[in-house]
């Protein structure tokens, strides 16, 4: 890393350039293994006959309790979602919890009872875990760790890797994005907005399992979390070498989220989702997946947003409303830090 960055600031943990720099130059040189290097969201490892997906993640959201979840929510579908976008079928879960000392009890079961029941709908269990109390102002109030593991099967493996993206592959979307990252914000009451927007902190894996059943022509599959839906299509650009081409007219946007990113200066597509899911398919498929998630409450309203390209390769091009185009860019700054 760049000696200028030798502090970790707190844009190290927004998804976007300075996540990127600190994952590749540090974790990724130190950690090295070929399951790693692949860089997916899931590892997927060969295990007697059969590829299990493994991946983790902690969860430090401000406020705990938010519209629409809470920490412990958040926690159990961020993990699920991880593994169902590797193509995988979620089996079990540990949970770790940091807990800074005072901290309610009856706040505590309010979100391990959150937890079990998200687990029990996704058919999952968690079957390990740990729990380190610190003293109180070492913790803000409470950090969880989850960990996963699923099945996936062997035509499946390379969904996460992105290998088969190809020109002319359609890019669809499930939902309206940045819906996560403005509920969060309202919950701070930073700013007094009235409003009825709540999180889309959900379980994807009902969706996936759907459309991977509706289509084997299903290139690349990733959710749109810290960073927003813009760091997953440049995530493709530069991953597969590939350009990638978003049309604004396409993308579907709650009003409410439009209207507190025209107030704040935000722009939805950088803004932070936890039920959202990027998808690469065939262009013969598109209009079959489309139909599938729409059949589904989290992709009623999916949408086609763009198409990769041979052109521009490594860019994502932005087609604005007014007929322009422009360069969308990796998130540099952090607009909303806590979120996840």
């Amino acid at each position: 890393m760049k000696e200028r960055d030798q502090q970790i600031s707190i844009h190290h943990g927004n998804g976007g350039v300075h996540m990127k720099a600190l994952i590749t130059e540090l974790f990724m040189h130190f950690f090295e293994n070929d399951f790693l290097l692949d860089q997916s969201d899931s590892a997927i490892l060969p295990v007697i006959g059969k590829n299990i997906a493994f991946t983790t993640d902690s969860f430090v959201v401000d406020p705990l309790f938010f519209p629409g979840g809470n920490i412990g929510t958040l926690a159990i579908c961020g993990t699920l979602n991880d593994l169902a976008v590797s193509g995988a079928r979620p089996l079990y879960l540990s949970a770790g919890f940091i807990i800074e000392e005072g901290f309610k009890i009856k706040n505590l079961e309010r979100i391990v009872r959150s937890m079990a029941k998200e687990a029990k709908q996704a058919g999952v269990k968690i079957v390990t875990g740990d729990t380190k109390v610190v003293n109180s102002g070492k913790c803000d109030k409470l950090f969880i760790n989850t960990s996963g593991v699923g099945v996936i099967d062997a035509k499946h493996i390379s969904i996460s890797s992105g290998i088969r993206v190809k020109p002319g592959d359609k890019i669809l979307l499930n939902g309206p994005p940045g819906e996560h990252g403005l509920a969060i914000m309202r919950a701070r009451k930073i700013f007094n907005f009235k409003s009825n927007l709540k999180s889309d902190c959900v379980s994807l894996f009902p969706l996936i399992r759907d459309i991977l059943k509706a289509s084997d022509r299903i290139s690349f599959l990733r959710d749109a979390t810290r960073g927003g839906v813009a760091t997953v299509v440049n995530e493709i650009a530069q991953k597969c070498k590939v350009g990638v081409e978003i049309d604004e007219t396409c993308i579907p946007v709650n009003t409410d989220v439009r209207v507190m990113c025209e107030i704040l200066g935000f722009d939805p597509l950088y803004i932070a989702n936890e039920g959202k899911v990027v998808v690469v398919v065939d262009p013969a498929d598109a209009i079959t997946v489309i139909n599938t998630m729409r059949k589904v409450k989290t992709g009623r309203n999916a949408a086609i947003i763009g198409e990769i390209s041979s052109n521009h390769k490594g860019k994502v091009v932005f087609k604005t409303r007014s007929g322009g185009k422009r360069i969308l860019d990796e998130l540099m700054g952090d607009q909303l830090p806590r979120i996840c």
